[in-house]
């Protein structure tokens, strides 16, 4: 999972709502003789002003990052009036800059950047905006707002309180609950976010201890080589957080190599695979929590706005908002049908 340092905004939106949710035009009860708060034309599914979005993002290594890409490309295949100028994707962030800086002297109209690195890609980012160019800033952040106009992303802290909160109402019944947690990279500011988010939950939950944690790679590997670790460690607990769907491939091997199934597990992204093995039911993994890629789908139509001067609608401001977090939500199977078209590969 990529990294992103913290910048909690507004918190807007989920993935169970399609992206488009946040352009929808709005209808007004205003009486003739009182004119509307908003009069400016709020962005909507009509064609309008052609827009060429440039859009630029790591390279996809990971599944999500794959399904960041591919969120942004059917986003805008959606649009008539949106031409997609996409860039390879790369992890270098030299090239990344050439990539963007060639973008911005094509002259799009605006640009999306899930930078591979927020704070070596903040000068590229400035350069766009005093070109003129507005910048939608995707998860990972610049490190000053002034090289974006609206930065938008998912909440890694909000994904550790979720979760905590799942499993603490899972256990609540149980004395002296024993839970453990895989985590990912521990040099990552995400990965700090999602653990302090998940011990704060556990605080509520006075019959609840967190007796391991172990940091894996975000990789299926290294999850079956933690897991592994983890459970040699702990021969009885209750439940596990898992932070990446990814690595919880891996982990689920290690928990089936060891024939264990007496606790219940929390993932952490939105995999497909997490998807499918919360509605078989026929394991221990329960639910998880996502970091939704949808994002990216949201960007696009939060740069179409930008390019067409419109606003969003159900919102009273003339203008799209500066940030836009989106909600951790808990996919179990309560609800997974409901989630299922989102899952990525």
């Amino acid at each position: 999972m990529p990294e992103l340092t913290s910048r909690r905004g507004l918190l807007f939106g989920t993935a169970a709502v399609g992206a488009g949710a946040l352009l929808v035009g709005c209808t007004s009860n205003d009486s003739d003789d009182e004119p509307a708060a908003n009069d400016q034309p709020a962005a909507d599914d009509k064609p309008g002003k052609q827009v060429t979005i440039g859009f630029a993002g790591p390279q996809a290594d990971h599944g999500w990052l794959n399904a960041i890409n591919d969120n942004a490309k059917s986003r805008a295949k959606k649009y008539s009036d949106v031409t997609l100028e996409i860039t390879e994707g790369s992890n270098d962030t030299a090239a990344q800059i050439g990539q963007i800086e060639t973008l911005i002297n094509k002259k799009v109209d605006v640009l999306v950047v899930l930078p591979a690195d927020g704070k070596a890609l903040t000068q590229v980012g400035l350069q766009a905006m005093r070109a003129g160019i507005p910048v939608v800033n995707l998860d990972r952040i610049f490190n000053t707002p002034q090289a974006y106009r609206c930065w938008i992303g998912g909440d890694n802290y909000g994904m550790g309180l979720n979760a905590g909160h799942y499993i603490g109402e899972k256990l609540k019944g149980k004395s002296d609950a024993r839970v453990i947690e895989l985590a990912g990279l521990d040099n990552l500011e995400l990965t700090q976010q999602r653990t302090k988010g998940f011990d704060d939950a556990l605080k509520n939950y006075p019959n609840v201890k967190k007796v391991a944690r172990q940091a894996a790679e975000f990789t299926v590997e290294s999850g079956q080589a933690k897991m592994a670790q983890l459970l040699q460690a702990q021969s009885k607990f209750d439940a596990l957080w898992n932070h990446d769907d990814d690595q919880g491939v891996g982990a689920l091997r290690a928990i089936e190599q060891a024939g264990r199934d007496d606790f219940l597990m929390v993932g952490g992204a939105g995999a497909l695979s997490a998807f499918q093995a919360i509605k078989k039911d026929d394991g221990v993994l329960k639910a998880t929590v996502l970091y939704p890629p949808t994002m990216a789908a949201s960007a696009i139509d939060l740069a179409r706005a930008l390019g067409q001067s419109k606003g969003i609608g159900g919102l009273a401001e003339f203008e799209i908002p500066a940030s836009l977090t989106l909600y951790s939500a808990v996919v179990d199977k309560t609800n997974i049908d409901q989630y299922m078209s989102t899952g990525f590969k």
